[in-house]
This record gives C-alpha cells, sequence and structure tokens, in this order.
C-alpha cells in the first residue's frame, strides 16, 4: 500500500506555487510534470551527471535524488529563472560568448553550478573551477570552454559589481 499524495507549497522561481506530490515523486520529475520546466535534465537518475541540477534555498541539488515534498516551504530556482525580465544572467551570457556548450543538454546544470561557484568563490582559478564542476558531465566534451566561460562569467560579474 502506497502512502497517498500531500500537497506542498513553495517558492518557484521567485513566486509562491502548490503542488499535489506523492511521496515517491522526485524534484525533477515534478518541475517537468506540473510547471512545464524542461531546463533540469533526468539523465542517469543517479544524481552523477549534474543535468537536472536546480538550486534549492541557493544550494544546487541533484532534483533526480531529491524528493518533492522535500521543497515544501523552500525556495527553488531552475534555468528558466535566471533571465531576469530578457536579459540574460552574466553566466548564461558568457556561456554563448565562451562557446561553452554543443548540444545543451548539460548547460542548464552547469550554468547553476557555476553560479553558486561563483557565488562562493568570485574569482576561481582553473583547478578551482574543474574541482568544483566535477560532478558535471559534459558528453560532448566542451570542458575548455566551460573552464573559459566560467572564468568570463566572473570577470563580468566583477564588472558588474565594481
Amino acid at each position: 500500500m502506497s502512502a497517498a499524495p500531500r500537497t506542498i507549497r513553495f517558492t518557484l522561481n521567485g513566486r509562491t506555487v502548490a503542488a499535489e506530490v506523492a511521496p515517491q515523486e522526485s524534484l525533477v520529475t515534478m518541475l517537468r510534470d506540473r510547471f512545464a520546466l524542461y531546463g533540469a535534465r533526468e539523465s542517469c537518475g543517479q544524481g552523477l551527471c549534474g543535468c537536472c541540477t536546480v538550486l534549492v534555498d541557493g544550494r544546487a541539488v541533484s532534483s533526480c535524488l531529491a524528493l518533492a515534498a522535500l521543497v515544501d516551504g523552500r525556495a527553488v530556482t531552475t534555468i528558466e529563472h535566471l533571465d531576469a525580465d530578457g536579459t540574460l544572467d552574466p553566466v548564461q551570457q558568457a556561456f554563448i560568448e565562451a562557446g561553452a556548450f554543443q548540444c545543451g543538454f548539460c548547460t542548464p546544470g552547469f550554468v547553476l553550478m557555476t553560479r553558486q561557484l561563483l557565488e562562493q568563490h568570485p574569482d576561481p582559478g582553473d583547478d578551482d573551477i574543474r574541482h568544483y564542476l566535477a560532478g558535471n558531465l559534459c558528453r560532448c566534451g566542451a570542458y575548455p570552454e566551460i573552464v573559459q566561460a566560467v572564468k568570463l562569467a566572473a570577470a563580468k560579474r566583477r564588472g558588474a559589481a565594481g
């Protein structure tokens, strides 16, 4: 016998929402099925590739592993929320300028992880970037461009702050 669904309330991309979720339902499934937010993608289903990354209370989370019920009362940010008023986030812009993607499947996870990285380390070196992004996989092998994009994003953020 399975447990009954429950209603959760949380902030999604800056607005308060509610959803009825099953106890075993993953966060990525809820975001895609209930809110038509397709930026987080389930790829490995084991939290190893970073394609499903979202931010929960500002921290990167593998949404394929996180239960949807656990975001009750919390704030969830997806890649869809980064372009405020049609203006790309500096990290998104840097990824475009550096050509830091090929197929784009992994890009949302890399962008969100980069945002978290730059919040913690505004001027990371190559080793810092590689270490921090080690949990994100790019099947196309755009790693050199991704490192370049992170450096460019850091410079853009410093320029905007200064």
